[in-house]
This record gives C-alpha cells, structure tokens and sequence, in this order.
C-alpha cells in the first residue's frame, strides 16, 4: 500500500516535471495544427497565471508552518490589543508592510485565525497584505509614470477602505468562521510542541507546509483555470463597453478585476493601459477590489472559510470600495 509520504513525493515530481517541460518548451517542436488557436491561449494564460501566483503561495505556506510549530496560542494572544480599535488598526497595518498576493495570503491567515487571531484581524490582514505593500505601491508608482499621486491614492484609499470592511466584519463575526478541515487545527498543544527538540519541529513545520501547499494548491488550480477561460474567451473590449458613466465604469473595472485575477505587483501595468480612456477613480476601482478579491482567491477563500461568511465579505468589500471611490472622487 502507498504510504502518505510516497504520495507526496509523486505529487512533488510530477509538479517539477510539469515546470521543466514549460521551461524548455522552446526545445520541443509540436505541429501547432494540432490544438486550435484559442487552445493555446487558454494553455499559455493558464500557465502564467499559475507560475505568477506559486512563488507567493509556496511562501504562504512556509510561513503557516512557522505559525503553526513554532506559535502559540498564547504568544499570538499577547500579540493582538484587546482593543478592538487597536487590533483593527494593527493588523491592517502589519498587513501593509507584509509582501504577499491574494492568493498567498490566504493560507497565513487561516493559520493565524486557527490558532486564536479574531476573525476581524485575520481580515484586515488579508485585505491589506496584497493591497498596499511596499512592492505593489512601487510598482504603481512605476507603472503610472513615477506618479506619486495615484500610488499614494491606492495606499491611502485601500488602507481606509480595509479598516472599514475589517470593522463591520468585527461587527457581524464573533466567532470563527473556518471550516474544519484536517488542517484547520493542530493536533498538539503548545506546551508539547514547546518541549519537542528543533530538529523535530522543523520537520514538523516542513510536513506542514507540504500538507497546506497541496491542499491550497488545488483550488489554486481551479480559479486558474476560470480566469485563465474569461482571459481567452471573454474579449475585455465588450466588458469595458458595459460601463457608461463614472459609476458604470468603476463597476466595470471593478469586475475586470475580479474576472482577470491578475498578481497585485502587475496590475497597476494593466490599469495603466486604460488611463487615457477612463478616469483615475475607476482605475483605482481596479487597482483596490482586484488585491482585495478575485476570481481565484474567492476559490481559496470558499476552501477554508464558511460560505456565509465569504458572500458577506464580497458585499462588504464591493459596496465600501465603490462607495469610498465615488465620495472621494472630487479629490481623486
């Protein structure tokens, strides 16, 4: 009978094999009449979306498995403010300075929510951690022209729009929310995990990580695939055409970037391309709901958390960005 870890060695191999063959794609000659035109889009966009977005989830999962092992319950519960206000900010804030995707993310804060984080802050986390990093704001500082404006405006707005979204959700959400999967808790206490030697715990830490990367992985796959489809089949001149007006517009890029699921370091090069057709306000719309939410982490979000939960997110998320962006608007 094939043992876990056989299983998991299998899996590695055939990802390695799958990265070295795309690798040196150039090296293999394939009569291209074979797969249609739109095919071999769909491949390519696949493709890039998944290379784009593992880097960032292998990280997310190395450092789950730090929480995991080497953090307590008790050192996290020392690590919040008991006040509300306090936590709130906080954890946007540490969010902010923390170098991760969307689809990263994920996997850190059902880690840190597991192990005793309020629900809340896990969310302010989540939402400002790809949002307004320091790699995304220089990235739209470059992308836009070296305009200090529109990447102040994204770390400005989005950090103002994630405090409220993770208040309300302090406000609805008492309890946690996570679904229980195998995963989703530890099997050992602290104090057990405390006594065990370093060498124990780092293989602990690494059989972690390994069990989180394949779990997260799949549904990775999923939403890449969806966004990999609307990529290909879906042409963004007709959705761009939907939107008439600065509501309409800001909606339409709104779920561009929903629909598109693009790494948050690169899309301010997208956004850019539409900054002669459109206003900065529906730009912006693009450049906070995407980090936020999109069509692949609403796969990993619906995986480890509640489905009631996750729809009250989405609203959440929807309506404050639109509302923030429109009241702000004569400013912008």
């Amino acid at each position: 009978m094939r043992t876990r870890a056989d299983s998991e060695l299998i899996g590695f191999a055939f990802l390695g094999s799958c990265f070295l063959l795309f690798y040196f794609h150039q090296g293999i000659r394939l009569d291209e009449s074979f797969f249609l035109d739109s095919f071999l889009t769909f491949n390519m966009v696949f493709i890039s979306i998944l290379l784009e977005a593992l880097p960032f989830v292998l990280l997310g999962v190395m450092i789950s498995g730090v929480i995991q092992v080497f953090v307590s319950e008790e050192q996290l519960s020392k690590f919040i403010p008991r006040n509300k206000f306090l936590a709130i900010i906080m954890s946007c804030l540490v969010g902010a300075l923390f170098p991760a995707c969307e689809c990263g993310i994920v996997p850190i804060v059902r880690r840190l929510v597991g192990k005793g984080m309020p629900l809340f802050a896990g969310v302010g986390f989540l939402l400002t951690g790809p949002l307004i990093n320091p790699l995304v704001i220089f990235s739209t500082y470059m992308a836009f022209g070296e305009d200090t404006k529109m990447a102040l405006l994204r770390m400005v707005l989005g950090l103002i729009i994630a405090m409220m979204i993770t208040a309300m959700i302090c406000a609805l959400f008492q309890q946690n929310q996570l679904k229980l999967t195998k995963n989703s808790f530890n099997s050992n206490g602290p104090e057990q995990q405390v006594k065990q030697p370093l060498p124990t715990r780092l293989r602990a830490m690494i059989e972690h990580a390994i069990d989180e990367f394949f779990d997260m992985g799949k549904f990775l796959i999923i939403g890449a695939i969806l966004a990999a489809f609307v990529q290909t089949f879906i042409a963004t001149k007709s959705i761009l055409d939907l939107g008439n007006g600065l509501v309409g517009s800001t909606l339409v890029m709104m779920g561009l970037a929903y629909l598109l699921s693009l790494c948050s370091e690169a899309d301010a090069f997208i956004a850019a391309s539409f900054d002669h057709l459109l206003p900065k306000t529906s730009l912006l719309g693009f450049l906070i709901y995407g980090p936020m939410l999109d069509l692949k982490n609403t796969i990993m979000l619906l995986s480890v958390f509640k489905f009631r939960f996750v729809m009250t997110l989405t609203i959440l998320i929807t309506v404050t960005v639109l509302a923030v962006l429109l009241l702000a608007h004569p400013m912008i």
